[in-house]
Order: C-alpha cells, then structure tokens, then sequence
C-alpha cells in the first residue's frame, strides 16, 4: 500500500492544538472591510476552532496531522 498524500492546501489552513482539536482562521476577513464594523473585523483576527462535522473530511486530507 503506497503512503497516502497531504492536501498542500488543506496543511497551510490547519494546525492542531495540545488537545487534538483543529485550529482554523475565520473567513470574510480579506477585501469590503469599509462595510464591517470595527467589532466584527476585531473578532475575525481571532482563530477558532474547526466544526466537529468537518472532523472526518480533514482527517481524509491530512492523514498524519495527528486529529484526535
């Protein structure tokens, strides 16, 4: 069985913390940030973590990140 390949893309948005979970920037963060508040455009610098719904597909893209 060859070794399974690392979604490139997929490497460079996701980290995993001390506990397992993944970690992820927020979206709508890059271009029309005269609309936003100054609130929202603070909140979106903050990361966060992945949905547990999403926990499956990232494991398929990155098979040796270590997802719990």
């Amino acid at each position: 069985m060859p070794k399974m390949k690392t979604n490139r893309g997929a490497a460079k948005r996701f980290k995993v913390t001390a506990s397992g979970k993944v970690k992820r920037s927020k979206a709508y963060a890059r271009h029309i940030l005269t609309t936003k508040s100054t609130k929202q455009k603070r909140d979106l610098r903050k990361a966060t973590t992945a949905d547990l719904a999403n926990i499956t597909n990232l494991k398929k893209l990155l098979p040796y990140l270590g997802i719990k």
